[in-house]
């Protein structure tokens, strides 16, 4: 994947390319506008909303011909508990997910494709998206 990034609100954001030209941005990244020292717990945060689980089910149907329903199901059932937790690569293990990435070590993160980052972004801040 091709590397590079952009700067916003003075936070530098990494963008990955992938090989078949789609955006892959950093939510790691955008998520040090709120928490610079546990930006991962925000992501986590994120992913425990039903409003959340519901938009990446409907992302990966439409774009991932993998995608697991039935699992996805599961999940959203789940979703909203107040016990209910969900980490990214958790995520992409259970439903085959492929608009969003995990990587973990020193130069590791979670990515998500553009129109996920963006709702992310979103949920982050409306000034920040």
């Amino acid at each position: 994947m091709d590397k590079q990034s952009i700067t916003i609100k003075d936070i530098e954001v990494k963008i990955r390319t992938s090989k078949d030209n789609n955006d892959y941005i950093c939510l790691t990244d955008m998520a040090k506008i709120k928490n610079p020292s546990e930006p991962d717990a925000v992501v986590a945060n994120w992913m425990r909303a039903r409003y959340t689980i519901d938009f990446l089910g409907i992302w990966e149907r439409v774009y991932n011909p993998n995608f697991n329903p039935l699992e996805f199901e599961g999940v959203r059932y789940e979703s909203g508990e107040n016990s209910f937790s969900l980490s990214p690569s958790k995520w992409i293990q259970l439903v085959n997910a492929i608009g969003i990435q995990s990587n973990a070590g020193r130069y590791g993160g979670t990515y998500a494709h553009k129109d996920i980052a963006f709702e992310f972004g979103t949920w982050l801040s409306p000034e920040f998206k």
